[in-house]
């Protein structure tokens, strides 16, 4: 079910709209969300896009060839990740802490995951090599 709710970064110099399926929520294991984020990259897919209110704040890194990540050039916050040339973003569930209480449902670059830690949720589960052959059909 798709749900629109507005979320904002630390400072809230930047609000985020945001329609998705907000009953639920991935996690991303690769090398770079957990250096980004401290641990996995916990994340709303929005396939439609952002309305992003404060994008004079945002401040986008190119993380590799095919992707990139927004963050707040005032606080830091991370806000979103998405694949270049592609309209779904994958934004930061912290974003919406306070007025959603989602299930984790996919976890991706689970081959990457550290066995540090773990969830205890039964989800689908996406090696590297699957998620970059579903990128490559899009």
């Amino acid at each position: 079910m798709s749900d629109t709710k507005t979320g904002q970064c630390l400072c809230g110099s930047i609000k985020i709209t945001a329609t998705a399926d907000m009953e639920h929520f991935g996690a991303c294991h690769c090398a770079m969300c957990r250096k980004w984020s401290g641990g996995p990259f916990m994340e709303v897919q929005c396939d439609d896009g952002i309305e992003i209110v404060g994008e004079e704040n945002v401040t986008i890194y190119n993380s590799s060839e095919w992707a990139e990540r927004g963050f707040c050039k005032n606080c830091g916050t991370h806000l979103f990740y998405r694949v270049k040339g592609n309209p779904k973003h994958y934004v930061s569930i912290g974003l919406f802490a306070d007025s959603i209480d989602p299930v984790l449902t996919e976890q991706v670059f689970i081959d990457r995951k550290p066995s540090g830690y773990s969830f205890e949720q039964k989800t689908k589960n996406y090696t590297e090599q699957e998620i970059f052959d579903m990128f490559a059909g899009d």
